[in-house]
């Protein structure tokens, strides 16, 4: 089964996330995502992360591909016009990769490089539309035909929120008007905050429209954790969790620990498909916590 046929069955999925590497050789990418094969139903390779540069999310994804690991290939707006996002796309069905994840992009001032100019030529609906128009009629947005079929499996990002009173959750809907299956969405470690978030979601018949996935995070250190609340907009992470890593005794382990004991609880949250964990710095707890928390997960998630 693949990602898509995963979520259809109600199958809670664990999603992980690699960042290709500074690097010209592809078995320093492999290395990365071997750890991971067998275990994450899909591994996320990253489009530029922090506007920085890095092998090539196309190139990452496919050779994901030929190793037998199902990848999400991130696509980012901020780097190419539509034209060149048309291509990319094509590429991606033409080399076998079916998720795609359409993200707007780190501003170039974010990287090393703040001098480089953005693109932004279209947003993520107008790439979402464009790539739903490819899979569905066979059509660049000019109307022009093309070959072959690109069977994509549509994916978008959010952030959870708390919500107020009378929010409604219209980026989301309108994301999945433009064609999102799935959203992985920002670290959320605080379950109260997801079990109300996804409530409100379902309240507007969201959930039964797209694939919810959780970010999660297994912390490096008390002073990771206080960078990620405070540098990553829409991130939360509790002060207890905080407090929890600067009284341990080993870190590393006491964060495992912790993304393991929220993804117990978020797979018995209604409405929630998985969990997306996102490990900067730490990719080797990633393998270590989908182990820790697969069989029993499957036997939480809500039926």
């Amino acid at each position: 089964m693949n990602l898509q046929d995963k979520l259809k069955a109600r199958r809670f999925v664990l999603t992980a996330e690699v960042t290709p590497p500074v690097s010209a050789d592809r078995n320093d990418l492999v290395a990365k995502v071997l750890p991971l094969k067998g275990l994450a139903d899909a591994v996320n390779v990253t489009d530029g992360a922090g506007a920085r540069s890095h092998l090539a999310t196309l190139a990452s994804a496919a050779i994901l591909v030929q190793e037998g690991i199902e990848p999400i290939m991130q696509i980012t707006c901020r780097d190419r016009n539509r034209i060149a996002l048309q291509s990319d796309l094509m590429g991606a069905a033409a080399l076998g990769v079916r998720n795609l994840l359409m993200l707007r992009g780190d501003d170039p001032s974010a990287g090393d490089q703040p001098d480089a100019k953005p693109v932004f030529d279209v947003d993520t609906r107008v790439l979402l539309e464009t790539a739903r128009r490819l899979r569905d009629t066979g059509e660049l947005p000019t109307g022009r035909k093309i070959g072959g079929r690109a069977p994509f499996f549509l994916g978008a990002a959010d952030s959870p929120i708390d919500p107020q009173p009378g929010w409604e959750p219209k980026g989301l809907a309108g994301k999945i008007a433009a064609g999102a299956q799935f959203a992985q969405t920002q670290f959320c470690m605080d379950a109260g905050v997801v079990r109300r978030y996804v409530a409100r979601l379902a309240e507007h018949g969201l959930t039964d429209k797209l694939a919810i996935l959780i970010g999660v995070v297994p912390l490096r250190s008390a002073k990771s954790a206080n960078w990620i609340r405070e540098k990553l907009f829409g991130a939360i992470i509790p002060q207890a969790f905080v407090d929890r890593m600067e009284k341990a005794s080993d870190p590393l382990a006491e964060g495992r620990r912790i993304c393991v004991e929220v993804i117990e609880e978020l797979a018995t949250i209604p409405g929630v498909a998985g969990c997306h964990i996102m490990a900067p710095n730490n990719d080797a707890a990633v393998p270590d916590v989908v182990v820790a928390v697969r069989d029993k997960v499957s036997r939480l998630a809500p039926a």
